[in-house]
């Protein structure tokens, strides 16, 4: 197995979503002996925003690209391949301000590509990036989990269906700034859903 976590936190350390998404690495490697594991943190190796510059060298031609084009898009390229040669894939989602964080979204916006990871048929979009487990790892100061301020997860499940990775599994930590004893009980209730998501 070949499993990559991704890092989604702004900040490089001390970010509780990574501290749950190591969990997920951790036991996913002791249910997978000799699994190798890529790790890709989006603070330290932050992913370009799709702006107009980006857009305009996505759009044209890769024999017309300047030489700043070209290694935009290698850089988007080289993420869409590391993702598509991996089985397992771990994100470390932090919640901010009810959504995924800006580095999550750039990634996402990195990967989701007409023609490489997603197409259009007459009978709709077919993802193209198949096969694969994704373990949301979440981490969370309030408790939102099945409440209509939780906005992460239709997102997730949606953008990553797009792309083809239906098998979605949700590690829930939430209340970790209501206190210690709610800290407790979030981290408790997420080694309970990891549980569920390895034994699924």
């Amino acid at each position: 197995m070949k499993i990559l976590q991704i890092n989604a936190s702004a900040r490089r350390e001390g970010a509780n979503s990574t501290k749950v998404a190591n969990r997920v690495t951790e036991r996913l490697q002791a249910a997978h002996p000799g699994a190798t594991v890529t790790l890709r943190d989006l603070a330290v190796q932050p992913v370009p925003a799709l702006d107009e510059a980006m857009l305009g060298a996505l759009f044209t031609p890769a024999e017309q690209r300047s030489a700043e084009q070209a290694a935009a898009v290698a850089g988007y390229d080289a993420l869409i391949a590391e993702l598509q040669a991996h089985d397992a894939i771990v994100l470390g989602v932090p919640m901010y301000n009810f959504g995924v964080s800006t580095q999550l979204k750039n990634w996402i916006d990195a990967v989701a590509r007409a023609g490489v990871t997603f197409k259009y048929t007459e009978t709709g979009p077919v993802g193209l990036v198949q096969g694969k487990t994704v373990y949301v790892a979440l981490a969370r100061g309030g408790i939102y989990r099945d409440t209509p301020n939780d906005s992460q997860t239709p997102y997730l499940k949606s953008v990553l269906g797009f792309l083809g990775m239906s098998d979605v599994r949700f590690v829930f930590a939430e209340g970790l700034n209501m206190g210690p004893e709610a800290a407790a009980k979030g981290f408790a209730q997420a080694e309970a859903d990891l549980e569920a998501a390895l034994a699924a």
